[in-house]
Order: C-alpha cells, then sequence, then structure tokens
C-alpha cells in the first residue's frame, strides 16, 4: 500500500522526456517484483538550467540528492554561484524493485546554516525501458508553491537487469544502505593537508579587513579551519587528515569565508585540489589561487597507502593467530620507539552479539545494524533484519594514533523509509579497555547518561607502545569531522555556568581560608599558617613548584591504594545531563513547527559563543582536578614522570639558563621549521584529561545479570 502511494504521488509530478518513452512497448509497468539486486541504475548527472537563486547575490551554490526508498544513494559535488551548474558526474545504484521511484531534490549549500531547498521531481523507474541509454529532463517543483519555476534537472539514465551470480555478492549487506549513505567502505590512503597560511585575501568588513577562515570537503569528510580575526594574511598551522576511498584520487573542495556575527559568512574565494595529479608518499607545497575572489592559499598535501583497518568474520582473527600476534608485539614493543611515531598502537575488536534491543518497527522486531567508530575511522556490521537479538560475529582492527582515545559503539535500526533510528550507544576509552574479556556494555542514550534498553557483546585487545603514547600526548588531538553546527540550549548553558562556578568557588573558597588565616579567626591555624609561610618564603627555591605538585599527586595516589578514595560520584553533573537530554528531546519535536527564520536572530550566535567559552573554562578546571584525582592514571603516572623532570632541571640549572634554552627556542622554531603547527604542550596534554562530564559519559553502567556473558557461554557448551 504505501508503495503504491509512492508511485503515485511520483507520477503527480511533471517529467519531460528529451526521447519519449513508449509505454506500449518495452515497458518495465508489468515486470515481476524482483529480488533485491536485481536491477542496477546508471546515472550520469548532466546539468542543471535555471534555477532558483537562494543566495543575496542573486545565485545559488547548488548540489543534488538522490533517493530511492528515503534512503540518500547519491549526492553530488557543489557548483558554486551557478544558475546553471555543470555537474557530469556519475553514480551506479543497485535497486531493489521498480516500484520505488528516483526522488532528485536540489539544495542550496549555506555553509553554517540550513541549506535552502530548490525543488525536487520524481523518475518513475517502470516507465524506463531496459538496457536503453535515455536522456531526461526533470522539471523542478516546491510542493508547498506548485506554480513557482524552479528549472530543470538534465539526467541520462540506463536501467539494466543484474544477472544470478552478481546477486549473490550483495546479499549479506544490506542493499539499502549504499556506500554512500554508509560513509564507511575501506579507505585505500590518507590525504594529510597542512593549512599553512593565507595571502592578500579579500577583503570583507568595512574596516578594510577580514576575520577569515577555511572550510575542506572530500566526500561527505569536512573540516573547518579556526577564524583569524581582523587579517588578510592569515597564519593558520592546522592539519586535517581525510580518508582517500578512491584508487584514482579525488577532489578537495576548498572555500575560504569571513565569519561575520549575527548575519551569513561572506564567501570569499574557492579552489581545488585533484589528488590524482599528485604523487604518493610525498609532500607537496601547494599555493593556490582563489577563484571568485582574491588572495592565496598555501597547503601541504601529503597521500600515503594505508593499511590502518579492516573488517572480518569472527573466524579471522588477527590477534589469535600466533604468528600474526607476534608480529604486532613486535612492531610495538619498546626497542621501536622512534619508527614512527604517529602509528602508536593495535586495536582489535570483536562485535559478537547484542540482546534485548528496542523495537523500532511497527512489527515489534528491529533491523540493527552495527557502526564502530575510533576518531574519524568508521566501519559497521551488516543489517540482521526483523531480530532484537542480532549475531554480528565480526572482527574490526584499527591503527591507533592517541592511546587517549575513545572507541564509540553504536546500534541502529535500518529503515527503509527514512534515516535509521538510533537504538543504543556505548563509549569506551581505550585505555580502559581490559584485553581480551567479553562483556556485555549496557547501551546508552545519544547523550550517554543513561541505559536504554538493550546490551551489546563486545571483545576488544588494545596492544600499544607506551612510550610512543606519551610523546603523543604532547601534541593536538585529531579533530572531529564537522558534524552539527553548536545550537543554543538553555539547559546547556545552565550546565556549563553551574559547572564553571564550581570551579571558580573553589579558588574563591581558597581566597577566603587564606583570609580567615590573616584575620586569626583561628589562632592555632593562624599561628602554624604564619610559621610555615616563614619557612617556605626563607628557603623558597623555584624547584619547589614541581615538587609540591608532585607531593599532591603522590599523595592522592597512596590514598587511593589504601581505599580512602576520596573521589565521589558527581551526581550534580549527572542530573545536568538528564535535564538536558529532556529539553533536547523538547527541541526535537518543536524544531520541527518552527519556521527556519525564526532560527536565524543575532543574539543566539553570542549566546553560543558565552555557552562554549564557560564550556572551556569548567572544562579546563575539571581536567586539572581530574589529573590530580588519578582519573586516568596513565595520565597522572605521565605527569608525576614529568613533575619530576622539571623538578631535577630546576634544583641543578639556573633558572637564567632555562630561560635562555626557551628562548631561542623559540624565536629560531619558525626558522628551523617554517611550517611547524603551533601547540602548547601543557594545554595539549589537559585536552586528553577527560572534563566531568565526560567522567559520566565513560562511565560502564551495570548490566542485568541474566545478560552474564559467562552464563552465555556455559550454555552454549551444553
Amino acid at each position: 500500500m504505501l508503495d503504491s502511494c509512492k508511485l503515485k504521488s511520483a507520477c503527480s509530478l511533471p517529467l519531460i522526456y528529451n526521447k519519449k518513452i513508449n509505454t506500449s512497448g518495452t515497458s518495465n509497468a508489468d515486470v515481476p517484483l524482483a529480488d533485491p539486486g536485481m536491477y542496477q541504475l546508471d546515472i550520469t548527472l548532466r546539468r542543471g538550467q535555471s534555477l532558483a537563486a537562494r543566495d543575496r547575490g542573486g545565485t545559488s551554490d547548488p548540489y543534488v540528492k538522490f533517493k530511492i526508498g528515503g534512503k540518500e544513494v547519491f549526492r553530488s559535488k557543489i557548483i558554486y554561484k551557478n544558475l546553471n551548474p555543470v555537474w557530469e558526474e556519475k553514480a551506479c545504484i543497485l535497486v531493489d524493485h521498480l516500484r520505488e521511484p528516483l526522488y532528485v531534490k536540489v539544495f542550496d549549500y549555506d555553509f553554517g546554516l540550513q541549506d535552502d531547498f530548490m525543488g525536487s521531481a520524481f523518475l518513475d523507474l517502470t516507465q524506463l525501458e531496459l538496457n536503453r541509454p535515455m536522456d531526461v529532463t526533470l522539471t523542478l517543483k516546491d510542493p508547498h508553491y506548485p506554480d513557482h519555476d524552479l528549472g530543470v534537472i538534465l539526467l541520462s539514465v540506463v536501467l539494466t537487469p543484474k544477472e544470478g551470480e552478481h546477486k549473490d555478492v550483495f546479499q549479506t549487506q544490506s542493499l539499502r544502505l549504499s556506500d554512500v549513505h554508509r560513509k564507511s567502505h575501506l579507505w585505500r590512503g590518507i590525504v594529510s593537508i597542512t593549512l599553512i597560511e593565507g595571502r592578500d585575501l579579500k577583503a570583507m568588513d568595512s574596516n578594510g579587513l577580514s576575520d577569515p577562515y577555511v572550510k575542506f570537503r572530500l566526500g561527505h569528510q569536512k573540516y573547518k579551519s579556526k577564524i583569524m580575526p581582523k587579517t588578510l594574511n592569515p597564519q593558520w598551522r592546522e592539519q586535517f587528515d581525510f580518508h582517500l576511498y578512491e584508487e584514482r584520487g579525488g577532489i578537495i573542495d576548498i572555500t575560504a569565508w569571513d565569519k561575520d556575527a549575527g548575519k551569513r559568512d561572506d564567501f570569499i574565494g574557492r579552489c581545488q585540489v585533484d589528488l590524482s595529479a599528485l604523487s604518493r608518499e610525498q609532500t607537496h607545497k601547494l599555493e593556490l589561487q582563489l577563484e571568485e575572489g582574491e588572495g592565496h592559499l598555501v597547503l601541504l598535501v601529503t597521500l600515503t597507502a594505508s593499511a590502518t583497518v579492516s573488517i572480518s568474520d569472527l573466524s579471522v582473527n588477527s590477534l589469535e593467530d600466533q604468528k600474526e600476534r607476534e608480529e604486532i608485539l613486535k612492531r610495538y614493543s619498546p626497542l621501536r620507539i622512534f619508527h614512527n611515531l604517529k602509528d602508536v598502537g593495535f586495536l582489535q575488536v570483536k562485535v559478537i552479539r547484542a540482546e534485548g534491543l528496542m523495537a523500532a518497527d511497527v512489527t515489534g522486531k528491529s533491523d540493527p545494524f552495527c557502526v564502530v567508530e575510533l576518531n574519524n575511522d568508521r566501519l559497521l556490521t551488516h543489517t540482521v533484519y526483523k531480530n532484537l537479538n542480532p549475531d554480528w560475529n565480526k572482527v574490526f582492527t584499527f591503527n591507533i594514533k592517541d592511546i587517549h582515545s575513545v572507541l564509540e559503539v553504536t546500534v541502529y535500526d535500518e529503515d527503509r523509509d527514512r534515516s535509521a533510528d538510533f537504538l543504543g550507544k556505548v563509549a569506551i576509552p581505550l585505555l580502559s579497555i581490559q584485553n581480551g574479556e567479553q562483556k556485555a556494555y549496557v547501551l546508552k542514550n545519544k547523550q550517554l547518561t543513561g541505559p536504554t534498553k538493550g546490551v551489546i557483546y563486545l571483545e576488544i585487545d588494545v596492544i600499544f607502545n607506551a612510550v610512543k603514547a606519551s610523546l603523543r600526548t604532547l601534541i593536538p588531538k585529531e579533530q572531529k569531522y564537522i558534524e552539527e553546527e553548536n545550537r543554543l540550549s538553555k539547559q546547556l548553558l545552565l550546565r556549563n555556568f553551574i559547572r564553571t562556578k564550581r570551579c571558580v568557588m573553589v579558588l574563591v573558597n581558597a581566597a577566603y581560608y587564606v583570609n580567615s588565616c590573616f584575620d586569626w579567626d583561628s589562632p592555632p591555624r593562624s599561628l602554624a599558617a604564619f610559621v610555615l609561610f616563614l619557612f617556605v618564603v626563607w628557603n623558597f627555591e623555584l624547584y619547589m613548584i614541581p615538587l609540591v605538585l608532585l607531593l599532591l599527586l603522590t599523595w592522592n595516589y597512596f590514598l587511593i591504594i589504601s581505599g580512602k578514595d576520596n573521589r565521589q560520584r558527581d551526581t550534580v553533573v549527572e542530573d545536568m545531563l538528564e535535564d538536558e537530554e529532556e529539553e533536547d528531546d523538547k527541541d526535537d519535536k518543536d524544531s520541527e513547527k518552527k519556521g527556519f527564520i525564526n532560527k536565524i536572530y543575532a543574539i543566539q550566535e553570542v549566546c553560543i559563543s558565552v555557552q562554549n567559552i564557560l564550556d572551556e573554562v569548567a572544562s579546563f578546571g575539571e581536567r586539572i582536578k581530574n589529573t590530580f584525582n588519578w582519573t586516568v592514571p596513565f595520565l597522572s603516572w605521565l605527569a608525576i614522570v614529568a613533575l619530576c623532570m622539571f623538578t631535577v632541571i630546576l634544583y641543578f640549572i639556573p633558572l637564567r639558563y632555562i630561560v635562555l634554552v626557551w628562548g631561542i627556542n623559540k624565536f629560531t622554531k619558525k626558522l628551523r621549521c617554517p611550517y611547524a603547527i603551533d601547540n602548547n604542550e601543557l594545554l595539549d596534554f589537559l585536552s586528553r584529561v577527560p572534563s566531568d562530564i565526560q567522567v559520566v559519559q565513560y562511565q560502564e553502567l551495570k548490566p542485568d545479570p541474566s545478560h552474564s556473558p559467562c552464563k552465555r557461554k556455559k550454555n552454549n557448551l551444553g
């Protein structure tokens, strides 16, 4: 019934064909429904004509989406500032059956904002002739304004039946999720881009300057640089890594923007990097002229081969093969400290099964699949249809670039008519993993603040070089792909304010305590403080500062191992997160009712900035506290080693020599390494320490005793 309704609505929209379809001839209208993978639809997206203007300058930045059965199967590149764009892009789509029309939607790309709708059309697949190339012209319409002329899209299509031998190849995977939608196929290499600087950029502000930032895009992967205020010659020194999926390379779209508070950001210019023209295993310095604008961007681009990830069945297990295990252990042995510092370790994740999942479909079942993510590495299992207790039995392997990364495992329900439904998620810091132990992890909600229905059984192994991991701690963390823009949330703003207030109150209370000593509120305490003050000031040496911090860390360590742990579970933060989750659910429902224009106001951006600043300040204080509280023992031990070194250095070496070496290094750094990325080792270290919010999110919930893996194993043996 649902499919026939869709077919009817598809035919109601205008379709104009350059080559007329002979409906009385070889039509597919009466073809019996086929098994999944029966047809292959080859589409060439040619061009658009007379598209609608959606930007202030009377132009648009159009791109096209193809959907079948509610699933996105193709997305074109963006053509900037053009109402007659030429794409000439090809897509190969496997079609379950011909009842589902091809839904074509055109959007105007707006960075940082919701993309504007430019029109849509349907292509009725039952009207295509098999094995015959056809040119198709689709007239774009807006269902809300059917009288508006929104232009046309020109396609070339060929529909061919798939033979039986080809069909079997795809039966173990979900055909309803295309490779484009999955974003998870194995990549063939890594593209490392270092954004060095901009030169003579176009002035977009009234003061003759700009606040430039740069956006990169390769397929679905997107990055945004930091904003450099009031300059036409910005110095970024930022690095980004992309996954390269195609053997022949790809094209990286680069756009430069001027940040404007309270209104849309101004477009400065664009350029592209054709990766197929660059040689592998070599760093290329590129000076790119900005098109449709002024100035240049200076980049360093390096293409390297990659074998960092793999997917296999449970029977194919790297660590159970003794020879392969020895190779991996040798690769990360202490003797190979300086061999490829970026390769810190090896991670193997066995996704075994899940039990008691939420029923997401009206039939009381779900079609679950599992997504495994480590930073920007994203892989997934096949879909198990109509099952609340799926068995996946898949093994995923990753190379670890940062031992402080968090493994995220998310379970979704595949849905034919809309995007995948969330079923549950777990976040597991790599340093908390116990090797070789099969565990039942209780699935959490999207915010990772409380349980949802179901458990997932995982067995995880981590092998890493501790020295490499320590050195990598002192360099910037890998950035995540751009996902959702920060939005204003009353509850989130309140939460960050309370967190910041708690950090500030620690300093205020300390100041009150010191002041009470000066006022002699407690004579014994004031007398002891006075004697201590005289002793410390008279005998003070600079090395005593790291020594005191070292003693504090040591004191807390002995408190913990002696069972006198003074760390308390932060119920205040948990309550705030639960409140925020409730508000997010309300926002999701309300946002559908609000118009797009009503969401845009200047004050919102200011509030979001305040919200983020409060979060950074609160997180900074919490990370310092959690370092001394031994929340992550590896980092606390690393801090002890560093403080011991600083104490010894300050004790034996005069301060003037230390300052001299530091100053010489700073002044000559750009001369020695012109393209070095600026960083602060202390801040990079603290960025690896979890804040109180992250501590709550990473807490492992206790599973129901009935979901014990040990019991399951015994049952299997019987």
